[in-house]
């Protein structure tokens, strides 16, 4: 890794504390709404308002490239289910290059692409067939977006070899996904959010 990049445990463990706080005060609700699994739940977390900020997409990159390289280091891109995955695949990607360490980053389609080559995975050519790879989610409640990356990546012969996300919601997904025998870990569970 890059030396300009302190990848130290201070470091990061300041790291992590603060992105908890951008996503408390930015990404954090507590509301009754209605999930994408069509759950009901007295919070939300919607990810994406902490990841596409500037501070949040470097520290979101940081700490998922670490907890990669520390849990799953055969892996040599990441990705995840579009829309989710998309800035956290990013900014893992961005930061490998810098810390010298480069994952490349795919983007799973929900359906494939409808002209061209029809394709269900973007940047599937930079990524050899069998490669190793890890698997990013902002949120995991059920695990059924985890588990369509998880899929469709194998079907596209990928071979995921576990699951990272910014936040468990701690309702089942991660069991559901590690029943496809891909280890789940995330950087937060609900228990780090106001009750």
């Amino acid at each position: 890794m890059s030396a300009a990049l302190d990848f130290g445990a201070a470091a990061l463990k300041s790291d992590r504390q603060r992105l908890l706080t951008l996503l408390t005060e930015k990404s954090y609700a507590k509301k009754k709404v209605v999930l994408s699994s069509g759950r009901e739940s007295d919070f939300y977390i919607d990810c994406k308002k902490t990841a596409l900020l500037a501070e949040g997409h470097w520290l979101v990159g940081r700490l998922l490239f670490s907890e990669i390289r520390a849990q799953s280091p055969e892996a040599v891109a990441v990705g995840g289910l579009t829309m989710g995955a998309d800035p956290l695949a990013s900014a893992v990607s961005l930061v490998s290059h810098l810390g010298g360490a480069p994952l490349h980053a795919f983007l799973v389609r929900k359906e494939p692409k409808g002209h061209g080559t029809g394709q269900w995975i973007e940047g599937l050519s930079a990524i050899a067939e069998g490669a190793k790879v890890a698997v990013v989610e902002d949120v995991i409640t059920t695990g059924a977006s985890t588990i369509k990356a998880v899929e469709r990546a194998r079907a596209e012969g990928l071979e995921p070899v576990a699951a990272f996300a910014l936040v468990d919601r701690q309702e089942g997904g991660r069991e559901a996904i590690e029943a496809l025998g891909v280890k789940v870990h995330s950087l937060f569970t609900r228990e780090d959010f106001p009750k």
